[in-house]
């Protein structure tokens, strides 16, 4: 039997294009730096992998600052964002509960070291900040907030944020989202959804590992953590990866993800869990979500020995955020839905993508009774 990974939200396998482009690219001599012939080329070919990522996500090429992860990515915003509004006379952060650790650490981060007030925006039960919430905050104290950042889509629930509607009642204070598990899955634009700044990953989306981007508005400047070269706008130093660069522009200009398809995918999956295991919970359900995440909570279970079940029935699924894994505490972002300890760790993650069948759901579907009774055995034992 072969094995099924139905863990595309932790990374995807590349698509031929970018595998071909990433290939030939590093057979290719240059530093795009470089100001001889061998240098120019390569520039050349990272300004059209720069054009291509701006078409695909809505912004202008000057806008695309290329970094090494997502993780650099949300760094980069988060920090320079708040240094930039500190030396306005504002100390606030404002994240939501349910961030990836790319962003709540940070945010940590600025608090310990850099005198940052974090304030954190509820979620309801479905897994929705509250917008209420939110304007009740900047109605009384916008004038100390110096960033805000809410993800686009959580990667453990798949649940999508009201993104404009944030910005919108932010007004001038800017506003960060972490698009890396929206990116080509759902519609993004960078200009429509009107934020100062958007997180990229190429491996969320078929591309290569070890490279992301921040989509910066043109007009917005801010200190860079990485200093040498003055690359990207002098905010990210460093000698551009052309191979990963061009591997990332050509996973984003391929159509091999058909989001119709995996959202019947997932659906299809929703409706033999809730036929297989009727007390099974689908969590954030009820909202607008990406068509390729399903968190289900199985009562009476613990999530660590229901992944090693299924690893042993050669299925790959994972307990949240693969960058989190080997962690063993519950999720905060369940947690913030409303979860206790107990259900919150009960929990598994399964994400489709562009090469999930149907006959993977019904694998799954079929081995999940045994699983889970072997599973809430062991929890009793």
């Amino acid at each position: 039997m072969s094995s099924i990974y139905l863990d595309h939200a932790a990374t995807t396998p590349m698509v031929e294009d970018a595998l071909i482009a990433m290939t030939a690219q590093l057979a290719r001599l240059g530093n795009p730096s470089s100001l001889h012939t061998h240098g120019r080329a390569t520039r050349k070919t990272l300004e059209d992998a720069r054009e291509v990522i701006a078409i695909e996500v809505g912004c202008l090429p000057s806008e695309v600052i290329f970094t090494a992860s997502g993780t650099e990515a949300n760094n980069t915003a988060l920090k320079g964002l708040y240094w930039q509004g500190r030396d306005n006379g504002r100390h606030v952060v404002v994240i939501s509960a349910i961030e990836h650790h790319a962003i709540i650490d940070p945010a940590h981060w600025l608090q310990e070291h850099e005198g940052a007030e974090i304030i954190t925006i509820p979620v309801n039960a479905d897994g929705v900040i509250d917008l209420d919430f939110l304007s009740h905050l900047i109605a009384t104290r916008g004038n100390e907030i110096a960033v805000i950042s809410i993800m686009h889509s959580n990667n453990e629930t798949g649940v999508l944020q009201p993104i404009r509607k944030v910005v919108e009642i932010a007004g001038e204070i800017p506003v960060h989202t972490d698009a890396v598990q929206s990116f080509k899955k759902t519609p993004l634009s960078f200009s429509q959804l009107g934020v100062y700044a958007m997180t990229l990953s190429a491996h969320k989306i078929g591309g290569p590992l070890g490279i992301g981007a921040l989509i910066l508005r043109r007009a917005v400047e801010i200190p860079a953590l990485l200093h040498g070269g003055g690359q990207e706008r002098e905010i990210r130093s460093g000698t551009l990866n052309a191979p990963a660069i061009v591997g990332f522009a050509a996973a984003a200009k391929s159509k091999h993800y058909d989001i119709a398809h995996v959202a019947s995918l997932r659906d299809s999956f929703i409706a033999g869990i809730n036929a297989a295991i009727p007390d099974a919970t689908i969590n954030g359900i009820s909202s607008d979500r990406l068509p390729g995440i399903v968190n289900v909570t199985f009562p009476g279970t613990q999530s660590d020995t229901l992944l090693l079940l299924m690893d042993g029935q050669r299925v790959s699924c994972s307990t949240g955020s693969a960058c989190s894994a080997g962690v063993h505490e519950a999720s905060h972002v369940l947690l913030a839905m409303g979860h206790n300890e107990v259900s919150a760790q009960s929990s598994l993650r399964f994400s489709f993508g562009a090469t999930s069948t149907y006959a993977d759901c019904d694998f799954v579907v079929s081995v999940l009774p045994d699983v889970i009774t072997r599973g809430r055995a062991a929890n009793f034992s």
